[in-house]
């Protein structure tokens, strides 16, 4: 804390309404935002008392200045706080990775025959949607049971429109041929479309006795055939019941959330109970500075969770939290209904959450594992290599082009041994002789450590070019005329007939090069960011080669937009008629003046 900041003189005048508090640090960075019902009695608890954990002592030491937003209520604090820790990603905050968008079961109730579906994104289609569910798996693995149990269809309309004859899923039972008529009567369908809905709605208990009635009826009619098949349904439908059932007697939407900590690692897990049926569950590993209670970190997920994705009757926890009832207030406000936040006490709801609690101890295991495995990597390349330090921070740069045309460079970053999307770049490159790979890699390396210089920003541990001793040649330079040649350097030759394992390391301490057996860990790990840098480059180019295809040389004339365009490609007929018409010929068409005319002709054909 500088000598600048007076922090009773700013405690002294300080608010007790809620708001938002953001700390800064000497280099006015924020490092922390925090929420509060008065904010007064809220940061003052920071600066008048000692402090136990290292994590408040450590930031409280770095505190600098300190702002605040004052807001007319507590949700609006919460939602304040949560928008400003997602855009800053504060040090100090337990930040969590923004989640996708969960995937859901779609049906098409409006139809005649209505299909199963799954569907990811906004909800504009007319029908039912059932969800969320936690992943891609659970959603197919749903649906995959569905059509042995009530063959509702799952093709899309424009298949279903045009067909006359049943396909292969009608064949091996997994639709009962609503496309083609006679195979399935209209009541029928739309019976299985019903106990569908109700199962995924988790009435499957009420389908499974209104199954099993017409089992009954079919018995005692001598339809032995057909309460065979209401029998193979029913069965169906309990062993369903049997994976997604663990002590949920309840119908109730119950999201469960639990966490593991270890090694100063953190697994929280949230499985999801949707009508009784378990539809999976999500591991999140926040990211936390220092050591933080179980407390803090459910309620970060909490805030993070339920401000984008829908939130349950019923959210079950292991241990109370500090800020409990203004959690239930803010998720019941914005569900406009009573959401229950509460510890489990029954024995059933204890159950739920020892399973959760026994998830999050795996997911943490297999996490760990995975770390350790990356990071052996790391330190094999830096063995190899003879580096310094390890290569936590490593960049790896392709070169990708058609015939020379649209060349695009690729810049992918590895983080501790694995991908770091965010920080991709792609490069657009111009000015050379196309198919010159040399020139192209020259100018990619240029402009990236030449701005990354002038920004005085975080320089990488290693870089990777593809390539072999010419690319590796072009990289020698570029650092040296940029004063970086004390970065460490590798380049990625392919190995004899191409072949993956074959590769050569070049440095430019090794000429040699350096050849690793096709087992080593150290060779994966560079394919494994080699592959990574060409994949990107590749997708990158096909982009830019798609945007060059659909371009048209008339949409580069300056001072004319898209009516106008039209205006002259409807009158001609086409680019090549346009290109060839004389000034007075364009000043003939309707809205086009005599000055549009020349610009067009002169872009063209040259300005005189």
């Amino acid at each position: 804390m500088t000598e600048k900041f007076d922090i009773q003189a700013f405690l002294k005048n300080l608010t007790e309404r809620p708001g938002v508090y953001q700390m800064f640090n000497e280099a006015d960075k924020i490092i922390y935002v925090g929420k509060a019902k008065n904010l007064k009695r809220r940061v003052s608890s920071y600066f008048n008392k000692q402090h136990t954990d290292i994590k408040t002592e450590s930031m409280v030491s770095q505190v600098a200045r300190i702002e605040t937003i004052v807001t007319d209520t507590e949700s609006e604090a919460l939602i304040l706080e949560n928008t400003l820790i997602k855009k800053l990603m504060p040090k100090y905050n337990i930040l969590f990775r923004d989640d996708k968008s969960y995937p859901y079961i779609y049906v098409s109730t409006h139809k005649k025959y209505p299909a199963l579906s799954y569907h990811r994104g906004a909800k504009r289609r007319q029908g039912d949607y059932f969800g969320p569910f936690p992943n891609t798996a659970a959603v197919h693995q749903t649906l995959h049971s569905m059509q042995k149990i009530f063959q509702v269809r799952q093709c899309a309309d424009s298949v279903f429109n045009h067909r006359s004859r049943p396909c292969l899923q009608y064949q091996i039972k997994r639709c009962s041929g609503p496309c083609v008529a006679g195979l399935v009567s209209d009541a029928d369908y739309q019976e299985d479309v019903k106990n569908t809905l109700n199962f995924l709605a988790g009435k499957s208990f009420e389908v499974i006795e209104s199954l099993g009635q017409k089992m009954q009826t079919a018995s005692e009619a001598l339809e032995f055939e057909l309460a065979a098949e209401f029998r193979d349904k029913i069965a169906s439908m309990r062993a369903i019941q049997n994976q997604h059932l663990i002590n949920q007697p309840t119908d109730q939407d119950i999201d469960v959330i639990a966490l593991a900590t270890e090694a100063n690692q953190t697994c929280l897990t949230l499985m999801m109970y949707r009508g009784g049926h378990l539809w999976g569950s999500q591991n999140s590993f926040p990211k936390i500075e220092h050591n933080s209670s179980e407390s803090e970190i459910i309620t970060a997920f909490i805030t993070h969770h339920y401000f984008e994705h829908p939130i349950p009757s019923q959210i079950l926890v292991k241990t109370d939290l500090e800020d409990q009832a203004w959690l239930k207030k803010w998720l019941s406000d914005k569900q406009n209904r009573d959401v229950k936040l509460q510890v489990a006490k029954q024995t059933g709801q204890k159950q739920l959450v020892q399973l959760a609690v026994t998830n999050a101890l795996s997911g943490l295991k297999q996490h760990l594992n995975q770390k350790a495995s990356q990071q052996s990597r790391v330190d094999a390349l830096k063995e190899v290599l003879m580096l310094a330090k390890a290569p936590n921070y490593m960049e790896c740069f392709d070169i990708s082009h058609t015939q020379g045309n649209q060349t695009v460079a690729s810049c992918v970053v590895f983080n501790q041994g694995v991908p770091d999307t965010n920080r991709y770049r792609k490069f657009n490159i111009e000015g050379i002789t196309g198919g010159d790979d040399y020139a192209a890699m020259h100018q990619v390396l240029s402009r990236r450590y030449a701005k990354l210089k002038t920004q005085n920003a975080e320089l990488p541990d290693l870089i990777v070019v593809d390539g072999g001793k010419g690319q590796l040649t072009q990289a020698i330079e570029v650092l040296k005329s940029l004063d970086l040649e004390h970065l460490p350097l590798v380049s990625v030759a392919k190995g004899e007939g191409r072949k993956a394992g074959l590769e050569i390391l070049y440095t430019p301490y090794n000429e040699e090069g350096i050849d690793l057996e096709a087992d080593d860990i150290a060779l994966h790990l560079i394919n494994h960011i080699r592959d990574e840098a060409h994949r990107f480059a590749i997708t990158s180019h096909r982009s830019r080669r798609q945007k060059a295809q659909t371009h048209s040389q008339i949409e580069d004339i300056p001072g004319v937009g898209p009516k106008t365009r039209k205006k002259l490609l409807t009158h001609f007929g086409g680019l090549a008629e346009v290109k060839n018409a004389a000034v007075s010929e364009l000043a003939k068409v309707p809205g086009i003046s005599q000055s549009i005319a020349e610009k067009v002709y002169d872009f063209f054909h040259g300005e005189i």
